[in-house]
């Protein structure tokens, strides 16, 4: 088996692990230090809006020897906005010009003509009104909305409302993160865009329920016992499921960065680059969420519950009386009548083999 199979599997059983719930606090800081980078981010410098959104004119032109730069200068010089040129495939270049309205498209691209030493005729224009901007933008966020309550009431049921709340707050923390890296790196905001942040929502989503699925297992019966905490339970699922949240990520994570940094940066195919940052820096961004916010954050709204509070302080009174004792954890459910296999939720190696504790012939089902 190799190294980081074996780890997965010694995860899983407990043996070794993070104490992530333990540390939340500090999980929580770098969120809330990101997440207020990417409010400043927006505010600041706000969104690069493609046409698609505010409306404008893109040119295409035949093959040409004029470089990129020299035709941003000729396409502002002709239209008075910001252009965004880019070189195709075939040697022509793409010009994109915010802002533009059908009467004066006809003027610019016979001044794109001349400075470019081209056919006008050859010149493609393809004119894009604001009006549609807003729909695709309207309809847009109506998709998010709709995504959000669906995930929301999905889960209240599949689970219960704690892990709704929480995973809606992990993807409200993703998409915030994703749309301020867009805002700081001025990237083009396109409906490919759009796209991407809607498919990282369920990547993040699918994460955070293979988390939760294992910890309702875990907890079934749990106040039954006063060996763990529901925080330790949450911790330990965290643990068991980490490898293969990992796993997921990074092999997602593998063609997204081909595409950026590959495909966008080094052959310079810029349209690549409106899906491919959003999936690259969601996806990653979805799986930091998923374990060091949303379990977290679930563990701390059910600790709030009279049940969990009385559980934890059965718990920690054991946990003290077998401190005075110098008894270790594994004694703590041996004198307590806890079951022999269950495995550590926290950090560190077991205190005891298992074998030892099943050799002491404890009656069964008797507390002592």
């Amino acid at each position: 088996m190799s190294k980081l199979g074996n780890l997965g599997a010694r995860l899983h059983r407990g043996e070794v692990g993070y104490d992530f719930v333990g540390n939340r606090k500090i999980w929580y800081g770098i969120s809330i230090l990101i997440t207020i980078t990417a409010i400043l981010g927006l505010t600041v410098r706000g969104l690069n809006m493609g046409i698609e959104f505010q409306g404008g004119a893109v040119f295409t032109t035949p093959s040409t020897s004029v470089s990129v730069s020299q035709a941003e200068k000729y396409a502002e010089e002709a239209s008075g906005h910001d252009a965004i040129v880019q070189k195709l495939g075939s040697g022509g270049l793409r010009v994109q010009i915010a802002g533009v309205d059908t009467g004066k498209s006809d003027q610019i691209k016979a001044e794109l003509s001349k400075d470019l030493k081209v056919d006008p005729e050859k010149i493609n224009a393809d004119l894009v009104g604001p009006s549609w901007g807003e729909q695709i933008a309207s309809k847009a966020w109506q998709g998010l909305v709709i995504f959000m309550i669906l995930v929301v009431i999905y889960l209240a049921i599949a689970f219960e409302w704690r892990m709704a709340v929480a995973a809606l707050v992990a993807l409200i923390h993703d998409i915030t993160i994703t749309v301020g890296i867009y805002a700081l790196v001025g990237f083009e905001v396109t409906p490919g865009t759009v796209i991407g942040l809607l498919t990282i929502l369920g990547y993040s989503l699918y994460d955070t329920v293979v988390v939760f699925d294992s910890l309702k297992e875990q907890t079934k019966d749990l106040t039954k016992q006063t060996r763990w905490t529901y925080s330790d339970v949450a911790n330990r699922s965290i643990n068991s499921t980490l490898v293969r949240s990992i796993n997921t990520t990074v092999v997602a994570l593998l063609p997204v960065a081909g595409l950026l940094f590959i495909g966008g940066g080094v052959l310079g195919a810029g349209t690549l680059n409106d899906i491919s940052l959003s999936l690259f820096v969601g996806l990653a961004a979805g799986a930091y969420s998923s374990i060091f916010i949303a379990t977290p954050l679930v563990a701390d709204l059910k600790e709030r519950e009279p049940q969990m509070k009385a559980l934890r302080k059965r718990v920690l009174a054991k946990r003290a009386q077998a401190a005075a004792k110098g008894e270790g954890a594994e004694a703590v459910g041996e004198s307590y009548g806890e079951p022999d296999d269950a495995a550590p939720a926290v950090v560190g190696p077991r205190n005891q083999p298992a074998s030892r504790n099943r050799g002491r012939g404890r009656p069964s089902g008797k507390r002592r």
